[in-house]
């Protein structure tokens, strides 16, 4: 514990001017003796020191103790002040001097509610009067600048009472001692500081402009580092003061007397300075004084001089900018920038530049293109940095530098530069900070100006901007109704600020987007900026960094997430700055990617876009005065052009404009007349601007007469287009009657010159629209065909859809002056686009055929376009009239499409077939007779009958269908007799006349003539057999066809006339072989036929020859076998290669023309086709050998006994029975047996054949069973019961069960009237492709299937006899013809006594 006493003089001293401090901080402190300490000169200053140490401690820790002690005598108080300013003066030991300066100032501010300090300033004034050097007064000056640091009242007391102190402030800074200096220009700093605001209007004006000047002085040969920090401090003080900045920069620039010793800055400072002194004399000499401090590597220093800098351009940027920009500041604001990673010190520097950015001398001089590097760097690592508020200042520097800068000086000379600028502001469009990120995006704006691209343009950069702001968008808040927000006001205000937010991002990343699509348009114009010219010319920009690319990216991103984004920002508070940007970008896409567009386009005009357009013109651009609305005000708009917000007018007038005209181009309008194209994009462009109103003063608008009529043309064309992808924007009633009065308001004036666009528009409307509304009468009516009339090409006005059919249609006026015409054009229409799907069709097709499904071609449905003609033609019969009349008239596709139309109707279920038929029947009848009498006035094979020609084979084609679909009824079968007669003979007489190069029209009129045969019951044909075996033509026409083919020797495939020619002569051939027999009809010219080729043929050529030519060559033979090859149709020659050298033996005689040779050939060749499991040639084979079966037994019984006997039956039974687990149920298999057993083969076997199939079907059910198959298999089962003994009665059993389920099953299906119709409809749905195909209605409808058939039929009838007579006696009738024709009497009487014993009821009857 220690005492503060002076021992010598202690005792003197009264006992109340000590004071007993704690142990802990120390004895007892007498205050009389520290003063007489410190009086005293013998006393060491280090005892003085330590006894003012204490005194500061009692200060401290013992508040109030020393106030107490003084209390008691105010002259020792001051004493004690005036004894410590003496030391002040007088000691030079600077621990002494720092402690007697705190104790002085910690004493002041002790007392200051005691004492006045105003002693103290008059002491130091008297101080400074009386001596005549400044020198000693150092730390008196320190201890005034701490005094107002610590008490501010005191800096109000020297200016207003002690202004002679100030000047001697002033004339200390003359004083060449930097320390004094120093110490001076600290108190003006904390004079300054202490008076705050009021600097201004507190210090006199005569002391600040000293000051200023002085400072500037001071600062210029200020060489430590402490005097150029208190000048720089002060000098921001002083810069907050408007009239001290115009001093302190209207000072004239002095060269700078600086010692090299003491400069302190950091390197190249005396580059600098001798720099300096080469400077004008004009220059302003603060801007370069500033610049020296900036290269000293004290960042507080540094910050401070910035924010000086930016305090003088604050005040006036355009007068004092020029100043430091000669002085290149700009430059080493730059050099700061890469330095340094203090946040406060780049907010200032980023403030100065943006604020000399507003000098032109800051481009002209290239200061920006030198610090945009260094710029760049800073914002980049400045995005790292905690105060977001940093990078936000660089992106709005980093904008001003990019917009101001002048086109001439290139901001980046390489594509490098470019890329870090793009980097750097997509780092910050991805800031966290929306601010940031608004600012960033706002920078990306300016960047994409064409000033600013390299070459090549770097358009893979624009890019990674342009999904950067897109990728921002999940980030937005996205403004929601009213009814939902939150109740609570901090969470409102909180909501309210970040969709404020949200929205000012979105506003400047629409202009960003505007600013990249209106870039992509300019490049577009000059495609040198795409092109590298350091670049080989064989080598390409690469696909990701193209212009396309870019495109490519603004479309991609706008459709994705731009549109929907914006929707849902406006959807409930529409934002017209938003908008105007948006629609501007919209409209700009119709330009960047001309390709797609269309695609483009549809989507917006059916998502609603046309309705939005117009409601947001007429929310934001009508004028004020919408409130009184009504048609009156409608036309002051239109008239006056009173609009609001007209740049967004004009954004969506420019959208509306090119959606439109995109949209008509795509429709084909285009191509009817450029000039039509052209006058409606004038008309748009000129009436949408005035188009400002609501859709609820659209029909108001439309139903007034006003003139001109452009407007009510711009409503319809836009009301046309919006519904014609989906979006109504009037009612359907309101748009209907608003177009008819239009149309009738427009005639009655006598123009009948409406613009084709808008009589488009208006038919397209009312169309559409007419289902919902009334029908038209006379008046309307007839002004509306006057308008269709006025046009001089319907094509033009013509669009594709359905309604159009039915609005032409619907009335009888306008059908008959524009029914066919629409017509025609929906089939072209509908060709075009079936053409445009061939190529895929075509790959379907293969596909489905690689997987098996090839069959199921013929089975689809009929396209759109058909489905519509089959609607309208069960509306308006009249259509079906019509669409014949085009199968004559018109050119060669169109009317094979109708013609295919016309199949679809013929072939449907529709129950007006017959109707249909009997329709189209006399008509054809009359193309016939008309074609006869061209065909024999100009000949068939002159130029003149050329368009006859064309159309014959469409009337053929249909004629087939028409027989197929509606076959007549039995009573009209009758001899043939009636109109069925009558297209008979002129079908035939057309074929006599045909060339047999014509293959496109036999082809379909053999296939006539045979359905006719096919089709119509054997007693039934005798007239029609008669009329064609008596038409020479014909014959010879079969004649040429056949013999082309098969007279010896072979020709070559490519000399034969088509397989489908030859199969159609085959069937048509065999047809008239069993009908004459039949008939016994007189033949006038026999066809002369090589037996001997054809069995080659099929023996040899099988491989060579498609398979529906084998298969009628099997059905002609089948028939020439049924008439045991003796027919007067058919004339056959045969060689030694089928009967052997003459003379001929029993054998070859007896089967003569044949042969034995040739039996047995014709055996193999058909059990080879058998194995080829070809479906129709499979039945046919089996037909075949039981035709050649049947004739070797009748000709000679033990050839045909030894052919069923022969290992070859085996060996076929066993590979087809063993072909996979469904084959013994097939048809034409279980068809093969039962011959086999009906002629009495030992080769067929209980075990294993009969019992496999058996078992199989016992396995499979008959559930599935097909009719033919039930009825084969029936059969089969008969012929088992009659000819196999069975080894069981459990087999017996079996086998009597099978034929009662199949007895109930083969009964109902028999009994359906449409069976022929069905299976010859099938048939003819190979006439085309495969023209054979009737084979299948022969091959279906053999022999033995027709008893199985008639069997079936009876059994069907039941117990009623009245049924049971009608049916017994047509299928007595049938069966007689058949069995005559086939088997002869002795066969037939044993199938009756079969039907006697089932039936003996129904024979006695």
């Amino acid at each position: 514990m220690t005492n503060i006493v002076y021992d010598k003089v202690h005792f003197r001293h009264d006992v109340k001017w000590s004071v007993r401090r704690r142990p802990a901080e120390g004895g007892l402190l007498c205050l009389a003796c520290v003063i007489e300490m410190m009086e005293t000169e013998e006393i060491a200053l280090v005892r003085k020191s330590f006894a003012l140490s204490n005194i500061i401690g009692v200060l401290k820790s013992s508040p109030g103790a020393l106030r107490e002690l003084l209390r008691q005598d105010h002259r020792v108080t001051l004493h004690f002040i005036a004894t410590l300013l003496v030391m002040l003066q007088t000691v030079e030991d600077p621990v002494t001097l720092e402690k007697s300066d705190q104790v002085l100032v910690q004493l002041l501010l002790e007392l200051q509610n005691e004492l006045s300090f105003h002693p103290v300033l008059n002491e130091i004034y008297k101080q400074l009067s009386d001596q005549q050097s400044m020198k000693p007064f150092l730390h008196i000056f320190n201890f005034l600048g701490n005094l107002m640091k610590a008490i501010p009242n005191v800096a109000h007391s020297l200016v207003t009472q002690y202004v002679p102190l100030l000047d001697h402030l002033c004339s200390a800074l003359l004083y060449p001692d930097e320390a004094l200096k120093t110490a001076v220009v600290y108190v003006w700093i904390q004079l300054l500081r202490a008076l705050g605001d009021t600097a201004a209007q507190s210090l006199p004006v005569a002391f600040r402009d000293r000051v200023c000047v002085l400072l500037l002085q001071t600062f210029a040969n200020a060489g430590s580092a402490k005097l150029i920090k208190h000048c720089v401090e002060l000098l921001w003080r002083l810069v907050q003061v408007g009239e001290a900045v115009s001093v302190l920069m209207n000072s004239p620039g002095t060269p700078m007397m600086c010692d090299e010793n003491q400069d302190i800055l950091a390197n190249n400072s005396q580059a600098l300075i001798q720099n300096q002194e080469q400077q004008p004399t004009d220059q302003c000499l603060l801007p370069l004084l500033l610049k020296k401090v900036l290269l000293s590597g004290d960042e507080m220093l540094q910050l401070t001089t910035t924010k000086c800098i930016a305090a003088i351009l604050a005040h006036t940027p355009s007068r004092y900018g020029a100043f430091f920009v000669k002085a290149d500041t700009p430059g080493f604001l730059f050099d700061r920038l890469a330095s340094s990673r203090n946040e406060m010190l780049l907010w200032c520097i980023y403030s100065c530049l943006l604020l000399l950015t507003e000098d032109p001398l800051f481009f002209s001089q290239c200061h920006s293109v030198y610090g945009i590097e260094s710029l760049v760097r800073s914002l980049k690592e400045a995005l790292q940095m905690t105060d977001l508020e940093v990078p936000k200042q660089g992106f709005v520097l980093l904008t001003e530098i990019l917009e101001r800068q002048p086109p001439s000086v290139h901001l980046f000379p390489s594509g490098s530069g470019f890329v870090a600028v793009s980097e750097a502001v997509v780092a910050g469009v991805s800031s966290p900070c929306l601010l940031v990120a608004t600012q960033a995006a706002c920078a990306g704006a300016s960047l994409c100006s064409l000033n600013h691209q390299s070459r090549p343009v770097h358009f893979k950069e624009l890019e990674k901007l342009i999904e950067a702001i897109t990728d921002k968008f999940s980030e937005l808040l996205v403004p929601y109704p009213a009814r939902w927000r939150k109740t609570g006001s901090l969470s409102r205000s909180n909501h309210s600020s970040q969709i404020f937010r949200s929205k000012g991002f979105l506003l400047q990343a629409l202009v960003c987007f505007q600013a990249a699509c209106r870039l992509a348009e300019e490049c577009a114009l000059e495609p040198i900026l795409t092109e590298n010219p350091f670049t080989a010319p064989n080598k390409q920009n690469g696909a990701q960094n193209s212009l396309e690319s870019l495109c490519q990216c603004l479309l991609h991103c706008c459709d994705s997430v731009w549109i929907p984004t914006v929707l849902r920002m406006c959807e409930h508070t529409p934002n017209a700055q938003i908008l105007q940007y948006f629609y501007s970008i919209l409209s700009s896409q119709f330009t960047l990617l001309p390709s797609v567009m269309p695609a483009f386009a549809t989507k917006l005009a059916s998502t609603g876009f046309f309705r939005l357009a117009v409601e947001h013109k007429g929310l934001f651009c009508a004028g004020n005065g919408y409130n009184c609305a009504g048609v009156c005000y409608c036309h002051f708009i239109l008239f006056t052009n009173s609009f609001r917000n007209p740049d967004l007018n004009a954004s969506c007038c420019s959208f509306l404009q090119k959606l439109s005209m995109s949209l008509l181009f795509q429709s084909g309008f285009s191509s009817h007349s450029n000039h039509d194209f052209e006058e409606v994009e004038n008309l748009l462009q000129c009436s949408l601007p005035p188009l400002c109103f609501h859709l609820s003063d659209w029909p108001s608008l439309l139903c007034e007469y006003q003139e001109p009529r452009a407007t009510q043309y711009c409503l319809v064309i836009i009301l046309y287009l919006a519904l014609q992808h989906g979006d109504r924007l009037l009612p359907d009633q309101t748009v209907f009657s608003s177009v008819v009065w239009l149309l009738q308001s427009v005639l009655e004036q006598g123009s009948c010159t409406l613009p084709q666009s808008v009589l488009r528009s208006a038919l397209y409307l009312l169309a559409v629209t007419q289902e919902k509304s009334p029908s038209l009468d006379g008046v309307p009516l007839n002004y509306i065909s006057k308008a269709l009339s006025s046009c001089q090409s319907f094509s033009s006005l013509y669009f594709h859809h359905p309604a159009l059919l039915h609005f032409i249609w619907r009335y009888s006026e306008l059908a008959e002056k524009f029914g066919a015409l629409v017509l025609e054009m929906w089939l072209t229409m509908q060709a075009e686009r079936t053409d445009e799907d061939h190529t895929v069709a075509d790959m379907q097709e293969k596909a489905d055929n690689k997987d098996g499904h090839g069959d199921q071609r013929h089975a689809q449905e009929p396209d759109t376009e058909t489905v519509e003609l089959l609607a309208l033609m069960e509306k308006y019969p009249n259509v079906i009239l019509t669409l014949l009349d085009m199968v004559g008239s018109r050119e060669a596709p169109l009317a094979e499409r109708v013609l295919g139309v016309l199949e679809v109707v013929l072939n449907g279920q529709s129950q007006r077939i017959t109707d249909v038929c009997a329709n189209l029947r006399p008509a054809l009848l009359q193309a016939l007779q008309r074609i006869g009498v061209e065909s024999m006035a100009y000949g068939l094979g002159h130029e003149l009958a050329a368009p006859a020609v064309n159309s014959l084979p469409l009337l053929l084609k249909l004629l087939c269908v028409i027989q197929t679909s509606d076959p007549p009824s039995p009573p009209l079968y009758c001899n043939m007799e009636g109109l069925h007669f009558k297209l008979l003979y002129h079908v035939s007489s057309v074929v006599g006349m045909l060339k047999p190069t014509n293959t496109e029209s036999l082809l379909p009129a053999l296939n006539y003539l045979h359905c006719c045969l096919s089709l119509s019951p054997a007693n039934s044909t005798d007239r029609a057999v008669s009329m064609l075996l008596s038409n020479i033509g014909l014959m010879d026409q079969l004649q040429t066809v056949i013999s082309s083919s098969s007279s010896p020797p072979l020709p070559p495939p490519s000399a034969c006339p088509p397989p489908s020619l030859l199969c159609c002569s085959h069937l048509l051939l065999s047809s008239l072989i069993t009908l004459q027999h039949v008939h016994s009809t007189q033949v006038h010219r026999s066809i002369s036929w090589s037996l001997d080729a054809a069995v080659q043929r099929i023996l040899l050529q099988k491989r060579n020859t498609n398979n529906l030519l084998l298969v009628s060559y099997l059905r002609l033979l089948e028939a020439l076998l049924d008439v045991d090859l003796a027919s007067a149709v058919v004339c056959l020659s045969t060689g030694p290669g089928l009967v052997g050298p003459r003379p001929l033996g029993v054998e070859d005689g007896a089967l003569y023309p044949l042969g034995t040779r040739g039996a047995l050939c014709l055996l193999t060749t058909l059990s080879g086709l058998l194995l080829q499991k070809h479906e129709f040639l499979l039945r046919a084979s089996v037909n075949c050998l039981s035709s050649l079966l049947g004739f070797l037994k009748r000709r000679s019984p033990a050839t045909a006994k030894y052919a069923v006997c022969q290992p070859w039956p085996r060996f076929l039974l066993y590979c087809l029975l063993s072909s996979g687990e469904s084959c013994p149920l097939h048809p034409a298999i279980l068809r093969l047996i039962t011959v086999l057993l009906q002629y009495g083969s030992t080769v067929v076997l209980w075990e294993p054949d009969l019992l496999c199939v058996i078992e199989t079907v016992e396995r499979r059910g008959m559930k599935e069973f097909s009719q033919e198959a039930a009825q084969a298999l029936r059969l089969l089962l008969i012929q088992i019961q009659s000819s196999v003994s069975l080894p069981t009665k459990e087999d017996k059993l079996r086998v009597g069960k099978m034929m009662e389920a199949l007895g109930t099953q083969t009964s109902v299906e028999s009994c359906n009237p449409s069976l022929s119709r069905n299976i010859f409809a099938r048939s003819l749905s190979f006439v085309q492709d495969k023209p054979a195909g009737v084979i299948v209605a022969l091959v279906e409808w053999s022999s033995e299937s027709r008893i199985g058939h008639i069997k079936a039929e009876l059994h069907s009838c039941g117990g009623n006899a009245a049924w049971l007579v009608a049916a017994f006696s047509a299928l007595l009738f049938r069966y007689n013809t058949w069995a005559c024709s086939r088997r002869g009497n002795r066969i037939h009487f044993i199938q009756l006594s079969d039907w006697h014993l089932a039936f003996p009821s129904s024979l006695e009857l």
